[in-house]
């Protein structure tokens, strides 16, 4: 699809017919479409006088009204906005504007706004409803998208609009981002809920931690490369596996796709969840992992010898649990190394907790006495760091005691670092060390879950009250990570990203080790620069940076004054920003 934006100018042609030269003024805007430069005419400006053409060509060019001067004229606002040229003329190029709709409209144009709002500045729909309303100075973005609105309630209805739009879109992103035969990943977080009332918002597992607040739970689908595709919101006691059926449902059914390996982890691509949705299911393939209670059963039965690992990191088996399945068995040994040191810390940590019980039992003073008294306040914190398992207590009327269970930590520790591969795949589609490759993938679909929930687009807290808009919250932070996940890709020479990870993966010793950087990686995070000597940048200190090349309203003096935009010049880092990007400021 061709970009949206693109350099406007005044292109003059002469031409000669019989001994008359015949000049043609045309209006002009250039622009990249598969890595050639194009022209596309706006209109014919030579029915105008010369001077207003030549006038138009340098106002086009930058240059100052005829008359101005650097020290001539007033500066009557200033907008923030590099950032938001960034943002938006990336989504204009990627196409997102077209796919949100094809005629320009109100509603698009604050669905733009949404969008472009949660990247640049994410906070509640009041907020961003204020600052357009105000054409606020933290950005140019009401500005840019022509948007004059006096109340919140055309925001809320825009997400409406976007909602109803939901499916058209992700089947539109599949079309552009899934083919057939492709690598589908998928998994699921969830988010505290902080509103009074909502039919979404459950009392389930919390993976923030707020177990005290209700939450709402999403899929995301992303294809192998972790561009991601579509969402959908679940209620938030909705666990995990039972979600699956929708998203195998909506890949084969709406996106009309046949044939798909779809990953999921361990807790989502479970057996019950193999035999009630996957199996035997034409054209769908499946790579999850094993629990390590399952593990630990295959060791047990001889099926894993571990002796096995001395030489190596990687071996696959069979089994006569999983018929007609692929069994790859991994061992990581820094993987072992970092187990084996959490395990200890926690173990410690508990023991810390319980050694003031039995320091209470033991002073002279009012000890602690009764077994029931002692074992509730044992009951309230021997769990607290997961590890109670390792642990053998000996409570009595008068006493309590501790001790490790060296045993089962012994039993725990020779399993460290080993972890299996669970696959539907034929060995002819994909080798061990390729689906070992696709499930570690699924590192893509958590970076997206940092990125909306914490890093930079914040999907909480979630105030909405009605499931619809609950619903369009969640999808439009879905397309804001979109747009963020492409910017990011041409970004990588200035952030802290590692463009050069391709060429060191092929030194990579093998799939099991652990994913190493390149040497241009390394040198950035030695020096904090770029090979050009430009400052190495995150996303958002670089969102940060790009606000300050400002958008000027500037005045003319003299009795007939005129207003126009002026912008400041970029620096170095922002030219090499909207050069990477393929965007004008």
């Amino acid at each position: 699809m061709a970009s949206r934006s693109g350099a406007v100018h005044v292109a003059t042609t002469r031409r000669t017919y019989k001994g008359r030269v015949y000049e043609t003024h045309l209006l002009r805007r250039s622009y990249r479409q598969g890595g050639k430069v194009k022209h596309q005419t706006l209109g014919n400006l030579s029915h105008l006088p010369p001077d207003l053409i030549e006038t138009i060509r340098g106002r086009l060019r930058g240059d100052l009204p005829p008359g101005a001067s650097s020290g001539a004229f007033q500066i009557l606002r200033s907008f923030p906005h590099g950032h938001v040229a960034a943002v938006l003329g990336t989504l204009r190029q990627i196409g997102l504007e077209g796919l949100l709709g094809s005629r320009a409209s109100e509603q698009r144009s604050l669905v733009l706004a949404l969008i472009v709002a949660r990247i640049i500045e994410p906070r509640s729909k009041l907020a961003t409803a204020t600052a357009l309303m105000q054409q606020s100075a933290t950005s140019s973005l009401a500005l840019e998208l022509g948007i004059h609105i006096e109340e919140e309630r055309p925001l809320y209805q825009a997400m409406d609009w976007l909602l109803e739009r939901q499916a058209r879109i992700e089947d539109a992103l599949a079309t552009k981002h899934l083919r057939e035969g492709s690598l589908v990943l998928y998994d699921v977080s969830s988010s505290f809920y902080t509103g009074s009332r909502c039919a979404l918002a459950k009392f389930g597992h919390s993976r923030d931690g707020r177990v005290g607040y209700p939450q709402i739970v999403y899929g995301l689908l992303c294809n192998s490369e972790g561009c991601p595709v579509a969402v959908e919101v679940f209620q938030g006691n909705t666990a995990d596996p039972s979600t699956l059926g929708a998203q195998v449902e909506k890949i084969r059914s709406r996106f009309q796709i046949e044939r798909l390996v779809l990953v999921g982890d361990r807790g989502m691509i479970t057996s019950k969840r193999i035999e009630q949705t996957l199996r035997g299911v034409p054209g769908l393939e499946w790579i999850t992992a094993l629990r390590a209670d399952n593990i630990k059963k295959l060791v047990e039965q001889g099926t894993i010898e571990l002796s096995l690992f001395d030489e190596r990191d990687l071996l696959e088996v069979s089994s006569a649990d999983y018929p007609g399945e692929r069994l790859i068995v991994c061992r990581n040994p820094f993987l072992a190394q970092e187990r084996a040191r959490k395990r200890q810390e926690l173990l410690e940590a508990t023991e810390k907790l319980l050694e003031p019980i039995a320091a209470a039992t033991r002073r002279p003073k009012r000890p602690l006495r009764g077994k029931e008294k002692i074992g509730l306040r044992v009951g309230r914190l021997i769990n607290h760091y997961k590890v109670a398992k390792h642990f053998i207590l000996e409570i009595t009327e008068e006493s309590f005691g501790y001790r490790r269970d060296e045993g089962k930590i012994a039993a725990e520790a020779s399993l460290d670092g080993l972890y299996v591969i669970r696959t539907s795949v034929s060995p002819q589609s994909f080798s061990a060390e390729s689906t070992v490759r696709a499930y570690k993938e699924l590192s893509k679909v958590e970076r997206a879950f940092r990125s909306l929930k914490t890093v930079d687009l914040k999907v909480r807290p979630i105030y909405h009250w009605l499931e619809d808009r609950v619903r369009a919250h969640v999808f439009l932070c879905m397309l804001a990570y979109y747009v963020e996940w492409h910017m990011r890709r041409r970004l990588q020479p200035i952030l802290f990203e590692d463009e050069g990870r391709a060429a060191a993966e092929s030194l990579r010793p093998s799939i099991v080790a652990p994913a190493p950087r390149s040497d241009l990686a390394h040198r950035k995070d030695e020096s904090k620069h770029t090979a050009d000597g430009l400052p190495v940048q995150s996303f958002q200190s670089l969102l940060s940076d790009l606000a300050t090349l400002a958008k000027n309203l500037v005045q003319t003096p003299g009795p007939n004054p005129s207003e126009f935009y002026m912008l400041t010049n970029p620096t170095p880092l922002q030219s090499r920003a909207f050069e990477l990007l393929g965007v004008r400021p």
